[in-house]
């Protein structure tokens, strides 16, 4: 037993005696191993940095307005007695995290007002060709070139009172298809989109079970001295929201509104059908950068009595159908190669096509201030200090139609306004 006893022993001090080798080996090994490894991690996370992204902006500026009061396109409506203003008028912060065949996106606008969800959206890219997207969740609806121009690039402080009328917000929830070939491939230049949206805006829910579609088809290129460049592309949005009740109301020239007030009208499609062209043309002169861009749309629009803006949330007023039309052009001018560009924009909305002066506002027509048309030129000068910093300066001189038969419209409202901003983009 002894022996026994005395053989485990020494078994054991030599098993301890091997591992501590063994330890030792390893010990004298580490420095090694531990700069491949930290070589690793700091690559890991190099590679990781690449694929997010964080950036943003901020807009803040000063504002007045001819009238106490007056209702505005230029940033929103001033409040009661007042006539001049400071506004923070955007705050994105926005994160986005690429990693080749898939993007994740979320963006927030924070402003005196509060927070507000702007994008949350996925894009996959399929990976053989890399031409075919989809993209699903809260994002830009495909339609025209105003609405996907992002406001820290825009030349004038907002985006024309057509866009803000037929498509408020910008955003909508829904899925897209996209089809673009690589820049390396000849027919980079085509693009074609289309998707499925609920109609009801970014950061509303839908309301009823129609889906509105939305496409587009354009070409983008450069000529072979790249001294011009130029796009065009048509669109198309075919939708609608579910009648309240049997009511609607449906135009025609010269006599105003006339119910049809047929029982099987409620639940039908309010339709909202529109169809839209833009382009634009930048050339390189001696004197500077020349760039002219508009776009025209005219359609459908379901509205009630009161407004014809879309609505985010299940109307419960009676429909009425309106023809309208509405464009806006630009032309932009850089001073030289100087930090300096000079803006002039006019655009146009008439909500109604089939109405127009005195008959708006006649006893029985039914035509409301709602159907009155707006037009806008705008004049500006934009400095960019350095990519980060840029300063605008920009006059709104606002023109409405005008009726003897609705108060307070038969003469040009004072609502001219002028913007004084100033952004950091990072």
């Amino acid at each position: 037993m002894q022996r026994k006893n005395t053989f485990a022993l020494i078994t054991g001090i030599l098993f301890i005696c091997f591992s501590k080798m063994a330890t030792a080996q390893e010990i004298e090994q580490t420095p090694l191993d531990t700069l491949t490894t930290t070589v690793s991690k700091l690559q890991t996370e190099l590679d990781l940095q690449k694929k997010f992204k964080i950036s943003g902006y901020v807009q803040a500026q000063f504002q007045s307005i001819d009238s106490a009061g007056a209702s505005s396109f230029a940033g929103g409506n001033f409040p009661a007695y007042t006539n001049n203003r400071f506004v923070l008028r955007r705050g994105r912060i926005k994160a986005a995290y690429d990693n080749g065949i898939a993007q994740g996106v979320i963006q927030f606008d924070a402003t005196e007002k509060g927070l507000a969800l702007k994008d949350a959206y996925i894009k996959i890219t399929e990976p053989w060709l890399n031409a075919v997207s989809l993209t699903s969740g809260v994002f830009d609806r495909a339609f025209g070139f105003e609405i996907s121009y992002s406001s820290s690039m825009r030349e004038s402080p907002e985006r024309s009172r057509l866009f803000q009328t037929i498509f408020p917000g910008e955003r909508d929830l829904g899925t897209k298809i996209s089809f673009q070939m690589p820049k390396t491939s000849n027919w980079n230049f085509l693009k074609i989109e289309g998707g499925l949206y609920n109609g009801t805006g970014g950061t509303a829910s839908d309301f009823d079970s129609k889906k509105d579609f939305i496409g587009n088809i354009g070409i983008n290129k450069t000529t072979k001295n790249e001294k011009v460049n130029y796009a065009f592309r048509t669109s198309y949005y075919n939708g609608g929201y579910r009648q309240p009740n049997k009511f609607i109301y449906n135009n025609a020239a010269g006599i105003g509104f006339a119910v049809d007030s047929t029982a099987e009208n409620k639940g039908k499609v309010a339709r909202r059908q529109y169809v839209g062209v833009d382009f634009q043309v930048n050339s390189a002169f001696p004197f500077g950068m020349t760039s002219l861009r508009g776009e025209y749309i005219q359609g459908i629009q379901p509205g009630t009595a009161a407004t014809s803006s879309s609505p985010s949330a299940d109307p419960a007023a009676d429909t009425y159908l309106r023809n309208f039309n509405g464009a806006y052009v630009y032309l932009l001018q850089n001073i030289g190669q100087t930090k300096h560009q000079l803006v002039v924009k006019y655009d146009w909305y008439d909500p109604n096509t089939k109405a127009a002066g005195n008959d708006i506002g006649k006893a029985s027509s039914k035509l409301t201030k709602t159907d009155l048309k707006y037009t806008t030129l705008g004049i500006g000068w934009v400095f960019r200090m350095d990519a980060n910093v840029k300063f605008t300066a920009y006059y709104d001189l606002v023109t409405n139609e005008t009726t003897n038969n609705v108060v307070g419209y038969s003469k040009d409202l004072k609502d001219n306004a002028f913007t004084l901003r100033v952004q950091y983009k990072f």
